[in-house]
C-alpha cells in the first residue's frame, strides 16, 4: 500500500483556522435553524434533489432537476439518460444515509453496502454445511449428480432477485444502489489493477488519523484525501456523501445531510484540482462555508414562501386539498399534473385547479408536459 498522501503535521493551520471558524460557525446556524423549521422535510428533500444534479455538474454531466424530479416520481416524459440515472443513485444513497443512525455510514456494515461489497454466499455453501457429519461422502455424490439443478437454481435466484429489486424501485422503496463486485467487473470498463480495497483503507486511515481535529476541519481533509487517493473508480460522489455524514455524526449537521456538491459546484476548477494540497483543502473548506451558506438562503426563502401560499389558506374548508398541495410544492423543485394527481388523489382538472388557487408559477414554458413550482 503506497504511504498517505499527506502527513496532518504540514496542515496550513495559519490559513486554515480562520476559514474553518467561519464555516463552522455557518453550518451550525443552519442545522440549528433547521431544528425547529415548519419547512425542514421540504428543505432536506430539495438539497437531496440539488446536491444529486451538482454532484453529476461536477463530472462534466449536465442533469435537469425537472427530469430529476420526474424521473423519481416514475413519471418521466422521454427515455432516461445514463446521466440521470446516475444522479438518481446519488439521490438515493442520500435518503439511505439520511434515514439511518448518524454513524451508519461510516460503520462496516454502512461502508460495506455503499461501496457494494456486502454479498450474500451462494447456496450451495448451505448444501456442504448440512452434509458435515452425516455420510460425507453420499452428499459429495449428491453434489455432483445434482450440479446442473444447481446452478439452474442459483440463475433462476439471481433473476428473482433482479426482479424483486426491481419492483421495489419501481414502487419507490429505499433500495441502496448496487455496486459490481471487483469479481464481476468487467476489464472493458474497469481497471482490474485498481485495487479499491487498499485505497479505502488509506481513506479510513486518514479517517483514523483526524479524529482529534474540528469537524469541520476534519471534513476537508477527508474530502481532499478522497480525491487525492481515488478511491472508488465510478463513484467519486460517495466520498462527499461519506463527509457529509461524517459532519452529521460529529453532531454538526445532526438535522440535515450537508450539500458538499451543492457548495464544490461554486469553487473554481482551478482551485478544486490545484497543483499543491494547502489549496486543494482551502477549496474544501470554502466548499463546506458555500454549502452551508447557500443552504441558510434556501430554507429563508421556502419559509417566506410557505407564509405567503399560507395566506391563501384562510377560510378554506377543513377537508381543502391546497395544504397538502403546499406541503407537495415546499418538498420538490417542481411539480406536475400527475404529481399531484397521485399526491393528493384528485382529477386531473382538480390538480390544475388546486394550481390556479394556489397561483404557482409554470416552470418549463411549455403548453404540454407542464410542471409548476415556487421562485
Amino acid at each position: 500500500m503506497k504511504t498517505m498522501a499527506y502527513t496532518l503535521d504540514k496542515l496550513p493551520l495559519e490559513t486554515l483556522i480562520g476559514l474553518v471558524a467561519r464555516a463552522t460557525e455557518v453550518l451550525a446556524r443552519l442545522d440549528e435553524r433547521l431544528a425547529r423549521s415548519p419547512v425542514r422535510d421540504g428543505f432536506v428533500e430539495r438539497q437531496h434533489f440539488a446536491d444529486a444534479a451538482a454532484a453529476l455538474w461536477l463530472e462534466g454531466e449536465l442533469v435537469h432537476l425537472e427530469d430529476l424530479v420526474l424521473h423519481d416520481a416514475h413519471m418521466d416524459i422521454r427515455t432516461p439518460t445514463h446521466e440521470l440515472t446516475r444522479a438518481h443513485a446519488v439521490l438515493r444513497v442520500r435518503r439511505r444515509i439520511l434515514s439511518q443512525k448518524p454513524d451508519w455510514a461510516l460503520s462496516r456494515e454502512g461502508l460495506r453496502e455503499l461501496t457494494g461489497r456486502g454479498h450474500t454466499a451462494s447456496a450451495a455453501v448451505g448444501v456442504g454445511q448440512e452434509g458435515q457429519g452425516a455420510g460425507t461422502s453420499v452428499v459429495e455424490a449428491d453434489v455432483r449428480d445434482d450440479v446442473e439443478d444447481d446452478l439452474l437454481a442459483e440463475e433462476f435466484a439471481e433473476i428473482d432477485a433482479v426482479l424483486a429489486r426491481s419492483s421495489k424501485i419501481l414502487n419507490g422503496a429505499d433500495v441502496p444502489a448496487r455496486t459490481l463486485r471487483s469479481d464481476e467487473r468487467p476489464d472493458l470498463i474497469y481497471d482490474l489493477d485498481w485495487n479499491e480495497e487498499e485505497r479505502l483503507a488509506e481513506w479510513q486511515a486518514v479517517l483514523a488519523e483526524t479524529r482529534e481535529l474540528p469537524a469541520v476541519l476534519r471534513a476537508a481533509i477527508l474530502l481532499e484525501a478522497w480525491s487525492d487517493i481515488a478511491v472508488l473508480q465510478h463513484a467519486a460522489w460517495l466520498g462527499s456523501l461519506l463527509v457529509a455524514a461524517l459532519l452529521r455524526q460529529d453532531g454538526l449537521a445532526t438535522n440535515h445531510l450537508a450539500s458538499l456538491h451543492l457548495g464544490a459546484k461554486n469553487i473554481p476548477r482551478e482551485r478544486r484540482r490545484a497543483r499543491n494540497q494547502p489549496d486543494r483543502l482551502l477549496a474544501c473548506v470554502d466548499a463546506i462555508h458555500d454549502a452551508a451558506l447557500a443552504g441558510l438562503k434556501e430554507h429563508d426563502r421556502l419559509v417566506m414562501a410557505k407564509g405567503q401560499m399560507e395566506r391563501r389558506l384562510r377560510d378554506r374548508r377543513a377537508s381543502s386539498k391546497l395544504p397538502d398541495l403546499v406541503e407537495l410544492v415546499l418538498s420538490r423543485p417542481i411539480v406536475s399534473t400527475g404529481m399531484i394527481q397521485d399526491g393528493l388523489k384528485v382529477s386531473k382538472q382538480g390538480a390544475l385547479n388546486l394550481v390556479g388557487e394556489l397561483r404557482l408559477r409554470e416552470m418549463t414554458g411549455r403548453g404540454r408536459f407542464r410542471a409548476w413550482g415556487i421562485v
